[in-house]
């Protein structure tokens, strides 16, 4: 199982496999043939409300992993995450997401997920 994180405003990559954006809005200025993905799976991204409350701010990044943990509990996401874990189980699998920070971003906390329930 082969499962990475990237920026959707980097190239795709022959190692990219299925490209899955994870994003609840559509990245600014970039067109669906440039992003390059197979699927938009805005319905597994973090809720509006936790989104708008952790901001990209550092100092919440622990508690934004829990919340955004037990968001993941919820029905159509279970669903969503166990498609993506499959996905996975069968190839290379890229989770795409448009923030500038690398280490503090919702792609971050699918991959731990889908890491841990492999």
């Amino acid at each position: 199982m082969a499962v990475q994180i990237k920026r959707v405003y980097e190239s795709p990559g022959p190692g990219d496999g299925y490209r899955v954006l994870v994003d609840r809005l559509w990245p600014r200025g970039l067109s669906k043939e440039k992003a390059g993905v197979d699927e938009w799976a805005r319905e597994i991204a973090p809720s509006d409300s936790l989104r708008n409350w952790f901001g990209h701010d550092p100092s919440r990044w622990a508690e934004f992993r829990e919340r955004y943990r037990k968001e993941l509990e919820e029905p159509v996401r279970r669903r969503v995450l166990e498609t993506l874990k499959e996905r996975a189980r069968s190839g290379n699998l890229t989770l795409v997401y448009g923030a500038k920070d690398t280490v503090h971003n919702q792609a971050v906390v699918l991959m731990e997920v889908i890491a841990e329930g492999s």
